[in-house]
């Protein structure tokens, strides 16, 4: 019997779309479908702490939920836990509280008011005591990579050429450059997200999923069954089939 796959894109503190996604779940797979999410649940929209609970809750309830991280949710992490607001992997050294960031929507979800030149030790002090610590370890502990079913689902992706086992936590969560251009095949249909295209694309060696809810378009969910991909649209499956001759969005 060919195993169907749920997988959900960058959610990015939208909870009313993350539950319209669940609910266009729930229709073509019943309340036990097997769901990956792809990391970024926090950050731009208005409700992270709404989706981070309605995860953690799912997860604790003992559904089929896979749960990756992504570089939005260590940001939040590490701010949280350790002050750092900058992550080496953005060149350009805006920080965390950044407008571009989003982590003032974040923090403004759990009743924490903050602003890129705001009192850094006082926003720090009232996130920390607002933030749930089961938020912060549910995030912490969630994997970077799931192998499922001839799949390779990761929030942004792999360094070509690298063992998984030895891959590095920053190109799991950060990569594009590398990963993007590369047109052989992989081990497995790797499955992502992190690049936000206007629309999730098949690339033929990987799929993104990531259709720019960050950015205030839409959150899809895809299904798989072996070697075929559709979107979930309108309770309808759209066929999602592999492109040639376009570029993702670096």
């Amino acid at each position: 019997m060919t195993r169907t796959l749920y997988a959900v894109g960058d959610i990015h503190g939208h909870l009313d779309w993350l539950e319209d996604v669940l609910a266009r779940i729930d229709a073509d797979g019943g309340p036990e479908a097997e769901i990956v999410f792809m990391g970024d649940f926090v950050d731009r929209g208005p409700d992270s702490r709404g989706v981070v609970e309605r995860l953690r809750a799912g997860v604790a309830e003992g559904r089929p939920w896979h749960v990756l991280r992504g570089n939005h949710d260590r940001m939040f992490c590490r701010f949280v836990r350790d002050g750092n607001e900058h992550d080496a992997q953005i060149l350009s050294g805006k920080g965390w509280l950044h407008p571009a960031l989003g982590g003032v929507e974040t923090l403004g979800s759990y009743g924490v008011a903050a602003s890129d030149d705001g009192d850094k030790a006082a926003i720090l002090a009232a996130a920390r005591a607002a933030v749930p610590e089961d938020h912060l370890a549910f995030l912490e502990s969630r994997p970077l990579t799931l192998e499922l079913d001839g799949k390779l689902f990761v929030h942004a992706g792999l360094r070509p050429g690298v063992d998984l086992a030895d891959q590095d936590e920053d190109d799991l969560i950060w990569i594009r450059a590398g990963f993007l251009d590369h047109a052989d095949p992989f081990p497995w249909l790797v499955v992502h997200g992190h690049t936000a295209l206007d629309h999730p694309e098949h690339f033929g060696n990987r799929v993104d999923l990531d259709g720019g809810a960050g950015y205030g378009r839409r959150l899809w969910a895809a299904v798989f069954e072996g070697a075929d991909c559709w979107l979930l649209d309108n309770g309808t499956r759209v066929p999602l089939v592999p492109v040639t001759g376009r570029d993702a969005a670096q």
